[in-house]
């Protein structure tokens, strides 16, 4: 895609929507088997042992989360990225064993029951749903990675082609299981879930197949000279950011396991959160966009920034629209299957989460920024600050104040990304200094 000068807004909507579109239709996932648990018997079990098996699942696929941001950023010529290439097989394959590892093993007893403190019933269901969810983190890895190279042509609108597949086929497997197997709700999601993310890996990788002969080929640019120890510096903070980032899941079921109302909790906050992602999808597919435009020119600083602060707004705003008014009822109930007590017991806190993102939106900037700069190591720290609030913040709420399990966990939620974004806030604006007075 060629971007005109001076850059105007729409021309950022147009490369940003198709990443957003991508975000939005990964978000209809969470909402949409949420709603066929909830129809399923033992819903509020299987319910919670999803939400759990998809923590766990994300948690272990964490150290590959940035690689289309990393691909982005690096990949400018063949051997950046021969080299980039093994270093995300590399990933792929240590995290399919730490799967392997917690599901085949007498880990997933400490892990579920010792740690997570899930009754009996919950951890077999959990730990039935991470046994197919095996394959996961190695096609998330592989899929990001390409559609990193597609993102840095400006080829945006193929990443979402690649994700309205998943969509597809991820939806089609859970109809076809919800109609004519028997399958606990949380196994159905499982399956439906794995069989989404194999097919969009085939996908990207197909769609990006005349780039890869491009740069695979003896007359493709080098690049920036990159080495292994390179990527390494540049990758290991965003990989400890993901991994920190997203230990807040278990973190918070564990405390869900041992605060007020916590089948209640359990049950809720999945649908909580596949909402609020929603919105804060938005945001995340700002951060590539940050460093693909960033890229181009340092001219398109200032459109980039403003897009920024519009996006924010209306996100926020947006989810406000659905959970302070009577929308919230055809969400939560209507929608997403909850019967009258756990829809009312969802109100306060999916409240609590409107500013979240608008936070998010600002959160991509920054780290956008960084990364463009290759400057990543105070990412890792911003987010370790957010993980430490939200710990410190579900300590107090849960045990000296006994607070309602969902209710402590929105208020952590919320608390921990406002101190991380200001946290990150000093290396942005120093770096975003230093890239102004750079001729």
């Amino acid at each position: 895609m060629t971007m005109p000068t001076p850059l105007r807004q729409r021309d950022i909507l147009r490369f940003w929507m198709p990443l957003a579109s991508t975000w939005l239709m990964m978000s209809f996932e969470g909402p949409f088997l949420a709603a066929l648990i909830a129809r399923l018997p033992d819903p509020r079990y299987n319910l919670a042992a999803h939400g759990v098996a998809f923590a766990m699942a994300i948690i272990i696929e964490a150290p590959v989360i940035m690689m289309m941001g990393a691909a982005t950023a690096l990949v400018d010529g063949r051997i950046p990225y021969l080299k980039l290439r093994r270093f995300t097989m590399v990933l792929n394959v240590l995290m399919t064993v730490g799967m392997l590892i917690l599901v085949a093993t007498p880990a997933h007893e400490i892990v579920l029951q010792g740690w997570l403190g899930l009754d009996e019933r919950i951890a077999e269901l959990t730990r039935g749903a991470m046994a197919i969810l095996v394959p996961w983190p190695a096609a998330i890895g592989y899929r990001r990675f390409h559609q990193g190279l597609l993102i840095r042509r400006g080829s945006t609108r193929l990443v979402a082609y690649g994700t309205a597949v998943r969509l597809t086929s991820m939806t089609a497997t859970a109809v076809a299981l919800f109609l004519v197997t028997d399958l606990p709700g949380a196994w159905l999601a499982a399956c439906s879930l794995s069989t989404g993310v194999l097919v969009e890996a085939a996908v990207a990788r197909y769609l990006v197949h005349d780039e890869i002969r491009f740069l695979s080929s003896a007359d493709a640019p080098d690049g920036t000279l990159v080495t292994y120890r390179d990527i390494w510096n540049f990758y290991l903070p965003l990989a400890w950011t993901s991994v920190v980032g997203l230990a807040a899941h278990p973190m918070v079921t564990f405390f869900m396991g041992h605060a007020l109302r916590s089948l209640e909790s359990l049950a809720v906050l999945p649908v909580i959160n596949a909402l609020t992602f929603i919105f804060r999808a938005l945001g995340l597919a700002y951060q590539e966009v940050v460093i693909a435009l960033l890229g181009r020119s340092e001219s398109n600083r200032r459109p980039v920034f403003r897009f920024a602060a519009s996006l924010g707004l209306a996100t926020s705003v947006g989810l406000a629209l659905i959970v302070a008014t009577p929308l919230s009822r055809v969400w939560f109930q209507t929608l997403s299957g909850l019967d009258t007590e756990l829809y009312q017991f969802a109100l306060l806190p999916a409240r609590l989460l409107i500013p979240l993102p608008a936070l998010s939106v600002l959160l991509s900037l920054q780290r956008g920024v960084l990364m463009h700069s290759r400057h990543t190591r105070p990412i890792t720290w911003a987010t370790v600050a957010e993980i430490a609030t939200i710990a410190s913040i579900l300590t107090v709420l849960v045990v000296p104040l006994d607070m309602v399990g969902a209710v402590a966990a929105a208020a952590a939620f919320l608390g921990g990304r406002l101190v991380g974004n200001l946290v990150l806030l000093p290396s942005f604006r120093q770096t975003d200094s230093e890239t102004l007075q750079t001729p």
